[in-house]
């Protein structure tokens, strides 16, 4: 994609704008195992134009420009039909690009928001009627977001909309957390595999805190993001272990997403046709697939 430098300002930031990380892939591999009818990717981003003033003004990256419609035809060549849009940290509480998304496709897309912890509740309504389904705590990003302290009062305030929390953390710095995490009332959801290196084994602390985490029954994980685990790329087969442990501990909480564009994917550029045929190794029964694919987002996310 275009990386011509424009005026970039962010409060005290002053530079030229230049994305700072890879574009994706733009040819698609179609995946070698065929995804079911209603099949979700349930974690991914979009970015605008290059608008520096709706940037964080200490966001650790500057995206390219990857719209909707781009991502929709990257879903096109995998065969998903259905998805969940993450705000990203660099754009903070303002998720109005996701809720321009929302509001073009009602039936198949759902979002997920970081929002102000005294957003009022009338403004929580408006975000559920649009398509939101949940917020997102973000304590492992180095962009600031929502943090620990912001969740008993978020999850009160979002409890009656059915709505989770998803959170973002490092459990190989702060296995604890998952402890934390499980004694919520309200359901929750831990993406990027809780940043658990694989490279330490099921034994691993940070593994036994996820698995036991993802024990409990109002607990779900995302099955997302190997390059957050591994350098094994790109096939990433080393996470293998570490994900069929998930599906054998709660397929029907189990959740399955590209992370396109992936931002953080910043050394090697996966190809999303790739991602998809590594839930294939993960649960290679056809059955759970279509749980984690169809049947579990349809749940949580109420398509």
């Amino acid at each position: 994609m275009e990386t011509t430098p424009v005026p970039f300002t962010t409060g005290r930031t002053s530079a030229q704008y230049v994305p700072d990380i890879p574009a994706p892939v733009a040819a698609t591999r179609t995946p070698a195992v065929r995804l079911p009818a209603g099949a979700c990717d349930s974690h991914a981003h979009i970015f605008g134009p290059p608008e520096p003033e709706r940037l964080q003004p200490n966001t650790h990256f500057r995206p390219h420009e990857t719209p909707l419609p781009d991502y929709l035809r990257m879903l096109g060549v995998l065969g998903v039909q259905r998805a969940v849009l993450v705000q990203p940290s660099v754009y903070g509480s303002d998720n109005s690009l996701i809720a321009e998304a929302l509001r073009s496709h009602p039936s198949s897309l759902r979002g997920v928001a970081v929002v102000a912890p005294d957003i009022a509740q009338h403004e929580l309504e408006a975000m559920h009627q649009l398509g939101f389904r949940g917020v997102r705590i973000n304590t492992a990003s180095a962009t600031p977001g929502l943090q620990l302290a912001d969740v008993p009062a978020l999850a009160r305030r979002i409890q009656p909309l059915g709505w989770h929390l998803q959170f973002f953390v490092d459990l190989q710095r702060q296995p604890e957390l998952a402890d934390d995490i499980a004694a919520l009332d309200i359901p929750v959801v831990i993406d990027h595999f809780g940043k658990v290196p694989v490279s330490g084994g099921l034994e691993s602390p940070a593994a036994r805190a996820l698995l036991r985490v993802l024990a409990r029954p109002h607990c779900w994980a995302k099955l997302m993001g190997p390059y957050f685990v591994s350098r094994d790329f790109p096939r990433h087969r080393d996470v293998d272990a570490l994900a069929q442990a998930m599906v054998a501990t709660a397929p029907d909480r189990l959740l399955w997403g590209t992370d396109w564009p992936h931002p953080s994917a910043r050394e090697q550029m996966p190809n999303d046709g790739d991602l998809a045929d590594m839930l294939a190794r993960w649960a290679p029964d056809e059955v759970t697939r279509h749980r984690i694919l169809v049947d579990n987002p349809a749940r949580l996310y109420g398509f």
